[in-house]
């Protein structure tokens, strides 16, 4: 679907939908708006701005009064916002990330097979594993999107571009594994990020506490973890916890990060 608005004397319209109906319209919307679209149809094109609000804002001033603007996807956005703010502090060299993506990510169509397979298998019935091939229900699945000859799914290597082009580090080492777990919503990331200068925990949970769309939820908070099931619906917000040294490298950290 798409949406027309005005904002301070500016039109503009947001692509909100599976990436045929960007293809389809978002272009020729664009000669007359602005367009933000939300889908993957333009994210890899060099031309086309990829924006994401609390890191490169900025991007947007090559845009004029009409044109095309990319959303990164939530997984990239969620990474790459929180990896920001460590980079402005201490240079970043490597992130390695496992991702656990809700069912959501897939449409209406994957939440309701993940409900009904899971009242199934309650009853003591077999899953019907169509939105997904398999199984999703009551099981974790090492692929989120096609396969490349090389092995690696679409939605990895899109995680390694947008982040890349969003935090402005086209050389960046991004090591990524994606997977869909059985959560309705909200998608969670493991992180293993290695830096050129050194940065101590108390450095590190200070920065991100400073960073824009990031929550910090340190080790004795109450909420304890950030969890899909406690901050899925929260609005706008990258929770980052579970943060601390890795033992096994220097200049590096591990954490845990979820957006809804």
């Amino acid at each position: 679907m798409w949406r027309p608005s005005i904002f301070h004397g500016w039109i503009w319209c947001s692509f909100v939908g599976r990436a045929a109906l960007s293809e389809r319209y978002a272009e020729a919307a664009a000669a007359h708006a602005w367009v933000i679209d939300g889908s993957a149809a333009f994210r890899s094109r060099a031309e086309v701005p990829l924006v994401a609000a609390d890191i490169n804002a900025e991007a947007l001033d090559t845009v004029g009064a009409r044109g095309l603007i990319a959303l990164p996807g939530s997984a990239s956005v969620a990474l790459a916002t929180a990896l920001a703010p460590l980079h402005a502090l201490a240079g970043l060299e490597r992130a390695e990330v496992a991702t656990y993506q809700a069912v959501s990510g897939s449409g209406r169509g994957a939440m309701d097979e993940l409900a009904g397979e899971t009242v199934a298998m309650l009853s003591g019935k077999k899953a019907r594993g169509r939105a997904f091939g398999r199984q999703i229900a009551f099981n974790v699945i090492p692929q989120v999107d096609s396969l490349d000859a090389d092995g690696v799914s679409r939605e990895e290597r899109r995680l390694w571009e947008e982040c890349r082009r969003v935090l402005g580090l086209p050389g960046l080492a991004i090591n990524a594994t994606a997977v869909r777990v059985p959560v309705f919503f909200g998608h969670s990331l493991a992180v293993h990020a290695s830096f050129a200068r050194p940065l101590s925990v108390a450095e590190a949970t200070q920065v991100l506490q400073r960073g824009r769309g990031v929550s910090v939820i340190e080790t004795d908070s109450a909420t304890e973890f950030p969890t899909p099931a406690t901050l899925a619906m929260a609005p706008d917000k990258v929770y980052v916890g579970r943060l601390r040294r890795d033992l096994t490298r220097d200049r590096a950290l591990n954490f845990l990060g979820c957006v809804g």
